[in-house]
């Protein structure tokens, strides 16, 4: 097989992780594995593995007729089989595949908000189905929802999956006190709920003043973004409260925090959370998507619903009982390693794409 993948950007999101690593995975598998990134790089650039074969299309329009035919030549030039698409490059891929009808088409749906797909619009998604040989989602209601709604054949659940072989250089160094940060992996979106986040640190200034929250993310420079910022200066959380913007070197600051959070309303399976674990950090999360299919209250972590009130003691647990951290951590790298790590997922993609037709 000679698989592409392609993602809209290398910014530091979900999709984006996901579209590198499989690339990055897939390298060491196949004969030929490439990555193409369409409209925008980032800081995931650095983490291509010098195996995997990079393009960049440049794309500045909805319709890059330019992008298009680059994109086509590359995939003449290597003979791709598969394209992988991650995001909305599935519709860029599609025009590709008009002219290159032998082309085997894959999308890879990333949706996160999880607990509102009945609102999601997919009329889009439903008329260009049949030009699709198959469809992966990150978790159990997206498949559902793919089959019923899309009317979709060949819908794959695969876990996402975290790899510590790529080592990126620390350059970035936390605030606050050693052995008193808690880190919060997660771009600035709402789906991520920083509010709840920020009542906690409210109520923690108070009963542990010496603890800090990290918070590691694009912001978008939005509404959100700013209400975040306002937030912190209303409830005086500048010194108990950071922010960092998209950082390369994520196992570096997991490195320096001592316990890792994620206070979503909505998610599919998060990557962070992945991370969390390779990491070895104790962690309290929300009981969102498939996040308790990871996370077993009491045995591996500690899950919350969206209560201010409980989230807060089960972070105060974590403070307070440095045994359970200790214990939780390790169980949770034993589930990742287990259960999500590349080998296993890339071996159930390979298996499956066997019974992929055109």
């Amino acid at each position: 097989m000679r698989i592409l993948q392609i993602i809209d950007s290398l910014d530091a999101g979900g999709a984006e992780r996901m579209a590198v690593n499989y690339a990055n995975a897939l390298a060491m598998e196949i004969e030929f594995s490439g990555l193409v990134a369409t409209r925008k790089e980032g800081l995931l650039l650095n983490q291509i593995h010098s195996a995997v074969s990079y393009s960049f299309l440049k794309k500045k329009y909805k319709l890059d007729l330019k992008a298009i035919f680059k994109l086509r030549s590359y995939v003449l030039k290597n003979k791709v089989t598969h394209i992988h698409t991650h995001s909305t490059s599935f519709f860029l891929a599609l025009f590709v595949k008009f002219t290159v009808p032998s082309l085997i088409i894959i999308r890879h749906d990333h949706y996160g908000n999880n607990e509102f797909l009945s609102a999601r619009p997919h009329l889009a998604l439903k008329l260009t189905a049949f030009f699709c040989a198959g469809i992966i989602v990150v978790n159990h209601n997206l498949k559902k929802w793919s089959e019923q709604k899309l009317k979709a054949k060949n819908v794959v659940y695969l876990p996402n999956f975290v790899s510590q072989d790529f080592c990126t250089k620390a350059y970035t160094s936390l605030k606050g006190m050693e052995g008193k940060r808690i880190i919060h992996l997660a771009n600035l979106r709402p789906q991520k709920n920083h509010f709840l986040l920020l009542e906690v640190a409210k109520k923690l200034k108070k009963s542990h003043p010496e603890w800090s929250f990290h918070l590691v993310g694009k912001d978008f420079q939005d509404i959100y973004s700013k209400n975040i910022i306002q937030k912190i200066k209303e409830y005086s959380l500048q010194q108990n409260v950071f922010l960092y913007g998209s950082r390369e070197d994520v196992p570096n600051i997991l490195k320096q925090a001592d316990i890792a959070v994620l206070t979503s309303e909505s998610e599919g399976l998060p990557v962070a959370l992945l991370e969390y674990g390779i990491s070895k950090k104790a962690v309290v999360v929300t009981s969102v998507g498939d996040v308790p299919l990871v996370v077993e209250n009491n045995s591996n972590g500690l899950i919350s619903d969206l209560s201010v009130e409980i989230f807060y003691h089960l972070v105060v647990e974590l403070i307070e009982k440095e045994e359970l951290r200790i214990y939780l951590a390790n169980r949770l790298k034993e589930t990742i390693t287990e259960k999500f790590s590349p080998k296993a997922v890339v071996n159930q993609y390979l298996n499956w794409l066997k019974y992929i037709k055109k």
